[in-house]
């Protein structure tokens, strides 16, 4: 069956433009159509009225917490680092994130982050999907799950967007597993990180790839294909009726929606006053934070933006210095915008990485990675901020209060977006799954 990126290209240049339209990639359920085309698939299934969005800040590699959240002056642990003052009273960042020590009041540190998984392709499994890789069972990823539950199936957008993943450790923990690829997110920027030295062309990157009409191509032809394409769909459904066949023509007609409308303007960055561009950075971070914010301004549910790379096994400090130059302009720059939108209180902003980092320090001046103690950040809403949850010991390696695992975390998060962590799901193999393991024990010390 033809794409709709054959739907609106010359007939000459059809064999060659498929895998254009088709980079978004597939993480989904594995068919022809995958990624954020099968995504954008409705299935005919009601969702309840979008009310919160959320915002994942995924810090790709294991930051170093201990040198961002819970800094240990003093110790041989700690490192040269010095703890500033937040808006929040008591409440302590490292002295790299001035900017986002003006919202401590509206975020919360779990300082007793403990994990299992020191291996990046597992733990980045486990943080995003709450699960360790099990036999033949496809878990979904946060964005699925979330977009499942309050996105808006009418919306011309995916309600799960992706925004510069680097899904190398672990690609399937990025999809919609056994939700079902209508959930799967639209991935914008995949795999492309920036470097030191590396010119990129952000505006370039953070496209959606084939959303306008070529002007050789008449509407009334492209029309008439698009016609010719649904009766076609029609009759193949009605004679093989199945889930991939319904999930292919409902991809098709939200495609379709999505091309015929101006909500694919959203990705057009130029429309921002360069002032405001310069405010979160010129960098892929500080723009794809900038397009998460027109994102949830159009309603769509979960978006992502990653930043990368935390993995500093040496020369650490420099690296750490640098990426917080990176994302604490951007994050702030985030929160004053949704603040100043009446948005902050609807968007919940989650960030984390796959794990934390060692507080010793090792001979390359660097931190190894460390699931044992380290912290994690929400902010926004349904987070009463200005506070810390969880404590480690002096020497930031083991957990002395309030430890928090991975379920905790996010049975955390869908209770400030208003979703029952308990529900259930099922999976690919026919057993019902909860969002979340009946084991989580929600931080509802944090909960507003």
């Amino acid at each position: 069956m033809a794409s709709v990126t054959e739907l609106r290209t010359p007939h000459s240049a059809l064999r060659t433009s498929r895998r254009h339209f088709l980079q978004a990639g597939a993480v989904g359920l594995g068919c022809a159509s995958s990624g954020w085309f099968n995504a954008l698939a409705a299935a005919g299934e009601k969702a309840p009225e979008r009310k919160k969005s959320c915002i994942l800040l995924w810090m790709n590699g294991g930051p170093s917490t201990i040198d961002l959240w819970d800094l240990k002056p003093g110790h041989e642990n700690g490192g040269p680092f010095k703890a500033i003052k937040t808006d929040a009273p008591g409440l302590l960042f490292g002295e790299h994130l001035p900017g986002l020590a003006k919202w401590g009041s509206r975020m919360a540190v779990l300082r007793g982050m403990s994990t299992k998984e020191g291996d990046h392709s597992r733990a980045t499994y486990q943080m995003r999907t709450g699960n360790l890789p099990l036999g033949g069972i496809q878990y979904p990823g946060l964005g699925g799950l979330i977009s499942k539950e309050i996105g808006d199936p009418k919306n011309e957008l995916p309600n799960c967007i992706s925004i510069a993943p680097l899904r190398f450790f672990n690609v399937d923990s990025f999809g919609a597993g056994f939700l079902g690829p209508q959930y799967a997110p639209l991935i914008v920027a995949d795999n492309v990180q920036q470097r030191a030295g590396l010119e990129i062309n952000v505006d370039d990157v953070l496209k959606v790839q084939n959303l306008t009409r070529p002007t050789e191509v008449k509407k009334s032809h492209s029309d008439a294909r698009l016609e010719m394409l649904k009766q076609m769909q029609e009759e193949y459904g009605s004679t093989r009726p199945s889930s991939i066949a319904a999930s292919h023509q409902s991809a098709y007609d939200r495609a379709t929606r999505l091309m015929q409308s101006d909500a694919g303007k959203v990705f057009d960055l130029s429309q921002e006053k360069p002032q405001e561009r310069d405010r979160y950075g010129r960098n892929l971070f500080g723009q794809g934070c900038l397009l998460a914010r027109r994102l949830v301004e159009k309603g769509v549910a979960f978006v992502e933006v990653n930043l990368g790379d935390w993995d500093t096994h040496g020369n650490n400090f420099d690296r750490v210095k640098e990426l917080c130059g990176t994302l604490d302009k951007a994050w702030a720059a985030l929160m004053t915008d949704l603040k100043e939108r009446g948005l902050l209180d609807s968007t919940l902003i989650v960030w984390m990485g796959e794990f934390g980092r060692t507080p010793r320090i090792n001979g390359q001046q660097g931190r190894d990675h460390y699931p044992g103690a380290w912290a994690t950040v929400l902010a926004g809403g349904g987070i009463q901020g200005g506070q810390a949850v969880g404590k480690t010991s002096a020497d930031g390696t083991t957990v002395e209060e309030r430890r928090t695992s991975t379920v905790d975390l996010l049975a955390t998060a869908c209770l400030a977006l208003g979703i029952d962590p308990k529900k259930q799901n099922l999976s690919n193999v026919g057993r019902p799954i909860a969002i979340v393991d009946k084991s989580a024990e929600p931080v509802k010390e944090i909960l507003a």
